[in-house]
């Protein structure tokens, strides 16, 4: 079943309208997305190697996790949903909302077909999460390849290089954030 998703204006603002996720892509409708950078006690960054699958971005790397805010749920609670769907980090009740980290939001338009065009709101969150093993995430097959961690050094070389989906705002957010720390 497709996901349902609340149509904001171009402010942010829940204009009280609900369509299908492929309805709001084929209309350019402005929504919300989630972005999750999970980082272990190294200070390196959990990343995923994108589906071959997928319609956007097939098989770059990307961050550890991003997805839609389905209807009815706030930033937080798609966190904590996307997190378990597709990495299987079973984060459960240990983690809080002050566990957490809002970063901050931003919106951004993208055309990446005629059939399909991004008008999304990002909300960008960091996780700590120390002891999580490569070992033992298990990835959603059909949204994940593969994961890693990596250092300051190789997200940068990676985003040098274009292996990794194009998200300039986070990527310097966040080595800011690995640089505090």
């Amino acid at each position: 079943m497709e996901e349902l998703i609340d149509v904001l204006d171009e402010n942010g603002i829940k204009t009280g309208e609900i369509l299908p996720r492929s309805e709001i892509h084929k209309k350019g409708l402005w929504h919300r997305i989630i972005v999750v950078a999970i980082v272990n006690e190294k200070n390196q960054v959990l990343i995923q190697q994108r589906s071959y699958n997928k319609d956007k971005n097939a098989g770059l790397w990307d961050i550890s996790v991003t997805g839609h805010i389905t209807t009815g749920q706030d930033s937080l609670s798609a966190a904590k949903r996307e997190i378990n769907e597709e990495v299987s980090v079973n984060i459960g009740y240990r983690v809080d909302i002050k566990d957490f980290r809002y970063m901050f939001s931003y919106r951004k338009e993208e055309k990446v077909s005629e059939e399909h065009m991004d008008r999304q709101f990002y909300d960008f969150f960091i996780l700590r999460e120390e002891d999580l093993e490569i070992g033992n995430i298990k990835v959603q097959e059909s949204e994940v390849e593969q994961v890693k961690f990596v250092d300051m050094s190789e997200l940068n070389s990676m985003i040098e290089n274009k292996e990794i989906v194009e998200r300039d705002a986070i990527y310097k957010e966040l080595m800011n954030y690995l640089f505090r720390v």
